[in-house]
């Protein structure tokens, strides 16, 4: 049968074939690794991204790696703070997080935006389970600064569940409220709990999906993306101006990532569908990729015992 016989299909089926070969070695490369993802951004919000992005996490179950998935929910808590008639304060882009507002951020964050996560993902079969930093332990907040109220640092992880989870082939989503030791709840930047979360398991990767293309070198220029840097690299870029404002935090939770024990961090544009599969199945790659050292590490193809890097990225 030749590719001229299905015009209505998408795309050819020798493409499609040929899409399925470049996706094997990364596959038997990533097989049993761990993958955490943040998600957030218009990705969250947009049905259907929301949609692609429960078929690709399925997907990475399916083929043998072990997802991870952790969310924020800032726009659907500033949402509902407005609806309550509860105005909003920010410091350097946190916000201020009284009593309230922290009840607010619970109940959104563990009792709404985990809760869709997890459906969407069980539409495709019983898979994901749906956490909160305080479940079991997991994660162990301190005040992050007292002008900004419940709003928490990341002290300790404790993956034990996420393990225990991951070993009977679930997918834990996790909702960024940790505790402190006397039971006090602390909203957390989402960033920094997919990074620490990731260097507490070990993880292959760490990737964030984000609102814009990667890192860019000029924010106005999206061919002036970094598609690769070291920890090193990223410091100096920060310390001449290179990375500014709220590129920042996003760079420096990459960092944190690789240099708690994750392999390399990511930041990818969740706006792309199928974003996620792009970045780490095909050669040509998607975003920008931190690692710790060097981060030219050639692709080997058909050796699942030889480190793989995904193309531009």
């Amino acid at each position: 049968m030749t590719d001229e016989l299905l015009p209505d299909r998408g795309f050819a089926p020798t493409q499609r074939a040929g899409a399925l070969v470049e996706a094997l070695p990364y596959i038997q490369r990533f097989r049993g690794a761990i993958v955490v993802v943040k998600f957030g951004g218009n990705a969250m919000i947009d049905s259907s991204l929301a949609a692609t992005f429960a078929e690709d996490v399925v997907l990475l179950r399916s083929v043998g790696l072990m997802p991870v998935v952790v969310h924020g929910g800032g726009p659907q808590i500033g949402d509902l703070l407005g609806r309550l008639g509860k105005e909003t304060t920010f410091i350097d882009g946190l916000r201020v997080t009284d009593q309230e507002t922290l009840d607010v951020a619970r109940m959104v964050l563990v009792g709404k935006v985990g809760r869709e996560i997890v459906g969407a993902i069980n539409v495709h079969g019983a898979y994901a389970v749906g956490l909160s930093g305080e479940d079991g332990g997991l994660i162990t907040a301190s005040p992050r600064d007292e002008a900004l109220g419940f709003v928490g640092n990341v002290e300790s992880i404790q993956p034990g569940i996420i393990h225990r989870l991951l070993a009977e082939n679930m997918i834990p989503v996790i909702s960024t409220i940790g505790a402190d030791a006397s039971g006090q709840a602390y909203n957390i930047n989402a960033d920094t709990v997919a990074g620490a979360l990731a260097g507490a398991l070990g993880a292959e990767k760490v990737v964030y999906l984000t609102d814009v293309p990667g890192l860019l070198t000029d924010v106005d220029d999206p061919s002036s993306i970094v598609a690769r840097a070291s920890v090193a690299e990223l410091e100096a870029m920060i310390a001449d101006g290179t990375i500014k404002g709220g590129m920042i935090p996003k760079v420096r939770a990459c960092m944190e990532a690789v240099e708690s024990g994750a392999a390399s961090a990511h930041m990818l544009d969740g706006r792309i569908p199928h974003v996620l599969l792009l970045e780490l199945f095909t050669d040509a790659g998607i975003g920008t990729m931190v690692t710790e050292g060097d981060p030219d590490v050639a692709v080997t193809e058909g050796d699942p015992d030889v480190a793989v890097t995904e193309g531009a990225s």
